[in-house]
């Protein structure tokens, strides 16, 4: 797992500052950006790309670096031209794990105190679709981060892990928990005690990863699929993500009421207003596809 030194005063104060945040620019232009890059991709830029940019250290998850993206992520929320958000690193390395130095003297107290990797879940409460290209490693903390977005794109020699064990602890940013829903129990207890990697190939077996492609179109084809998503009504986007992600959350029974509840939201929207759901409800039963009208 990927470890941060506990947070200090500063870093708090600095999150609870989120909403005021300027407009979404290219981080890569600014000397406050050390550890990322960021732009907006697709025709129409509608396209966060956020590129973890460490490379020496194999982008190691460093306070620092999490404290960027978690201020990159939120511009995109934020910003209305975008409606979804590719997560990549670089070839060699999604994220292999984390900068040991940072956990070397950490005590039982101060992370408890301190609530250490709290501030790593804002990847997981982010409204707007998120998909994860990953080249090469994604171990300890780049495989939790590769898990809390919602598609995982992987290259042909990503190679996936929770080595935790290894080094004497175990994950602590949601590996046990996300994991064991992505490929059963088996599988997850294997990775997770001997620390043992597994493949592209076997991910996607697994169920970890959605498509595979070769190491570099994997960022291009990430891109297409956000552009394909942000074509579509962001309001609905948003409930189609909330109702699949309460899946893990919920009892069948409770999932299924969500997912009514947000159904019957959606007729309140410009896209399937009461002068409209009829041209929807049509074409669905007859297998046509409906007239373009305008999105959220």
């Amino acid at each position: 797992m990927a470890a941060l030194r506990a947070l200090q005063p500063s870093v708090r104060a600095l999150l609870c500052t989120w909403p005021g945040c300027p407009a979404p620019r290219s981080f890569a232009s600014s000397a406050a950006s050390e550890y990322i890059i960021t732009a907006k991709k697709g025709k129409n830029s509608n396209v966060g790309l956020v590129q973890l940019n460490r490379p020496k250290a194999l982008n190691a998850l460093c306070d620092g670096l999490i404290m960027e993206l978690n201020q990159a992520l939120q511009a995109f929320e934020e910003d209305p031209a975008v409606g979804a958000i590719v997560l990549t690193g670089g070839e060699k390395a999604f994220a292999a794990g984390a900068d040991i130095k940072e956990m070397q003297n950490l005590t039982f107290q101060g992370c408890y105190s301190n609530k250490f990797l709290s501030h790593w879940d804002l990847l997981s409460r982010v409204k707007k679709p998120v998909i994860a290209a990953v080249n090469g490693y994604a171990l300890g903390g780049g495989c939790e981060l590769a898990m809390m977005c919602d598609i995982i794109y992987a290259g042909e020699k990503a190679q996936f892990g929770q080595p935790e064990i290894l080094i004497g602890t175990i994950p602590g940013a949601g590996g046990t928990q996300r994991l064991t829903r992505a490929v059963g129990k088996s599988l997850a207890m294997e990775m997770v005690l001997t620390g043992d990697r597994i493949s592209a190939q076997d991910a996607k077996q697994a169920g970890l990863v959605s498509k595979i492609f070769p190491v570099e179109t994997l960022v291009e084809e990430a891109i297409k699929c956000a552009e394909k998503i942000a074509s579509n009504s962001k309001i609905v986007t948003a409930m189609a993500k909330e109702s699949v992600n309460a899946a893990f959350e919920m009892t069948l029974t409770e999932g299924i009421k969500l997912e009514k509840k947000l159904f019957y939201s959606t007729f309140a929207t410009r896209k399937v207003c009461r002068g409209r759901a009829w041209i929807f409800v049509s074409c669905f039963l007859t297998l046509r596809t409906p007239p373009d009208l305008e999105h959220d």
